[in-house]
């Protein structure tokens, strides 16, 4: 509901939910990665364990192909998908963000139709830093919505184990405001600053996505 990259991409927000399986990825990725160095994004536009996943494996075989060239990854999901692949990526340089916007089930099921619940998200946190694999939770966009909430959200985050928190602002363009107005959802400053110092506090170590 609040995504930003169709106005991006230029894309039709009536299309964005045709997932396109680019089936040939690998061999692209297994091509483009001659000659490089450095930190491979995976997830920084859409997510790369879509249910969709689960059937085609896509982003597995992209993983097996980066670790077995010793690539560092940043990786960005919202699902508990990614466990499946929690032993192979325990093996390889990087680190996770896991996308929390709400502890709220309801809130999530409007704002975020179709992506695991957050008790699903925290439970993955959870499970990825036991592993000790290098997770942390990625607060964002903060919506109003967790105004006079923040000390139970941040509470729900610190369980979790993660030592490290990224705070994203609402990236708003022309059609989604129009669509988030008439829901009466918006950024907040005010939210945002308060979950800034309540994990400070609370020891995690906190940072601006941008």
């Amino acid at each position: 509901m609040y995504c930003y990259a169709p106005e991006v991409l230029h894309t039709d927000w009536n299309g964005w939910r045709i997932v396109k399986v680019k089936s040939n990825i690998t061999d692209r990725l297994s091509r483009e990665l001659s000659g490089l160095d450095g930190t491979i994004g995976i997830g920084t536009v859409t997510d790369p364990y879509q249910y969709a996943e689960k059937r085609f494996q896509l982003t597995k075989r992209c993983l097996e192909i980066l670790k077995e060239r010793d690539f560092r990854i940043h990786m960005h999901t919202k699902s508990d998908l990614v466990l499946r692949d929690a032993d192979l990526i325990s093996g390889m340089r990087g680190e996770i963000g896991i996308t929390l916007t709400t502890i709220e089930e309801r809130f999530s099921k409007m704002t975020e139709p179709g992506a695991p619940l957050p008790e699903r998200r925290l439970e993955t946190l959870m499970r990825l830093t036991g592993m000790g694999i290098d997770a942390y939770a990625l607060v964002g966009p903060v919506l109003n919505h967790l105004e006079g909430k923040e000390e139970e959200f941040v509470n729900a985050v610190v369980a979790t184990g993660v030592k490290r928190v990224y705070i994203d602002s609402l990236n708003s363009r022309p059609v989604l405001a129009g669509r988030l107005n008439r829901m009466n959802i918006h950024g907040s400053r005010k939210s945002k600053e308060r979950i800034r110092d309540l994990a400070s506090e609370r020891g995690l170590d906190v940072r601006n996505v941008f």
